[in-house]
């Protein structure tokens, strides 16, 4: 089975960029299920429900989210309705909307797709090991895949290493640079730090470079716009064996 992890998809822009390039990427690489980091994908930052809609319907079969998660409001009820819209499972459950964690059915194979956030340098949420432990405890697919949205590379690689064998793949997101550390763990879970990020590349983390500019250096509030301009869609490619749920090949992916 062949897995598409797309990085961080920022604003309007790069929604369009990925309906313009997505359809012809699944079929050149062969790939059976799409999975992207939406958090950033509305305008401003956060998820709304046309920014979700456009995704899905751009070939997207589950979207993932992170520190910006409830940044809308509008998008709470589509949270709590859409399966395959999940959230960090380290929210707290019963006080946020949504769930941490979804099964895709393929037909052939179902997978499981679970999301959870860093707490160094983030927002203190529920303790992700303890988190983790607990969904895999009632886990009954033998393909997983986890997005763990983190701040620290050190945060995610021990993880990683903690879920090695336990998992089929890991992929990092938020930080929006691509690492150059694709591998496969001793145990076979695929891995990879950072995956990068969908949106226009002149820019920094998406947004206009004289915005982010002024803010480091006048050190006053500024209201970030996302940039204009050439796009990149930042991928990896897990290629999972079916029976075992390891990971038997991956390759990273940029598209522009």
């Amino acid at each position: 089975m062949n897995i598409l992890a797309i990085g961080d998809v920022v604003g309007t822009i790069g929604c369009q960029f990925l309906r313009s390039k997505l359809p012809a990427l699944k079929k050149s690489e062969k790939i059976d299920l799409v999975i992207a980091n939406g958090e950033n994908s509305a305008d401003g930052n956060g998820i709304t429900p046309a920014s979700a809609d456009f995704l899905f319907h751009s070939g997207v079969d589950v979207i993932t989210a992170g520190n910006h998660t409830f940044r809308r409001k509008e998008c709470y009820n589509t949270f709590d309705e859409q399966p395959f819209l999940i959230r960090p499972a380290n929210y707290p459950d019963g006080t946020t909307p949504g769930h941490g964690s979804t099964v895709f059915d393929l037909g052939r194979q179902r997978v499981t797709v679970i999301n959870l956030m860093g707490c160094m340098y983030m927002e203190a949420l529920n303790d992700p090991y303890t988190v983790i432990d607990r969904i895999l405890q009632k886990v009954d697919t033998r393909i997983i895949v986890l997005d763990f949205h983190a701040e620290a590379t050190a945060e995610k690689l021990a993880l990683a290493y903690y879920l090695d064998g336990k998992i089929s793949a890991f992929f990092g997101t938020h930080t929006h640079v691509p690492t150059a550390d694709a591998m496969i763990l001793p145990n076979g879970t695929g891995y990879i730090t950072d995956v990068g990020m969908t949106g226009p590349r002149v820019s920094v983390l998406g947004v206009k470079t004289e915005l982010a500019i002024r803010k480091f250096k006048e050190k006053l509030p500024v209201r970030f716009e996302t940039a204009t301009g050439d796009c990149k869609m930042d991928c990896i490619k897990f290629t999972v064996d079916d029976r075992s749920g390891k990971t038997v090949a991956l390759k990273r992916i940029e598209i522009l």
